[in-house]
């Protein structure tokens, strides 16, 4: 059993995604004590520019999940093309209800935030606030799209951009 009692989820190598951060391989599994703090195992991930630990034992919560499978993604196209949840019309509300949405972590929620949220703006001009979570939210799923199709991201963007237009072609109001 590791420091802390938990057992590892993932295995070195394995590539991930773990929010805020964005896609990750894992490059070790270690014990690190910070602070005062009593020894527990980590996973070290190396990031783009940088290397984060997140602790085993937290589980799902962390933050930390596996990178989608090509396999996965045309469920996922299904998602993109499919129709458009409506958001609140009230602006704290809407940014709470995206927020809560993004806070699970997981790439079904990424899709259907950018569905969403593109959908409002070709109804009405996006707020400053909804206009960036769109833009990062979309950000973050074009890079794994790519990492998890093995395309390069001008090509993951023409591709969730063609699944949108899709999408407000076919429930077009």
């Amino acid at each position: 059993m590791a420091a802390g009692g938990a057992r590892p989820l993932y295995r070195v190598n394995d590539s991930v995604v773990y929010a805020g951060c964005g896609i990750g391989r894992i490059s070790a599994l270690v014990t690190k004590r910070f602070q005062n703090a009593s020894d527990r195992l980590y996973y070290e991930v190396a990031v783009e520019r940088s290397t984060i630990w997140v602790a085993v034992d937290a589980g799902p919560e962390s933050g930390l999940r596996l990178l989608t499978l090509n396999a996965e993604l045309e469920g996922y196209r299904a998602v993109l093309r499919g129709r458009p949840a409506r958001l609140s019309a009230d602006a704290r509300q809407r940014r709470l209800e995206v927020a809560t949405r993004l806070k699970a972590g997981t790439f079904q929620a990424m899709c259907e935030v950018v569905r969403d949220l593109a959908a409002q703006g070709w109804v009405k001009t996006l707020n400053e606030a909804d206009a960036l979570a769109l833009r990062r939210t979309r950000e973050g799923l074009c890079q794994e799209w790519a990492a998890a199709a093995g395309l390069e991201l001008p090509q993951a963007v023409a591709e969730v951009n063609a699944l949108l237009l899709e999408g407000r072609q076919a429930y077009a109001a």
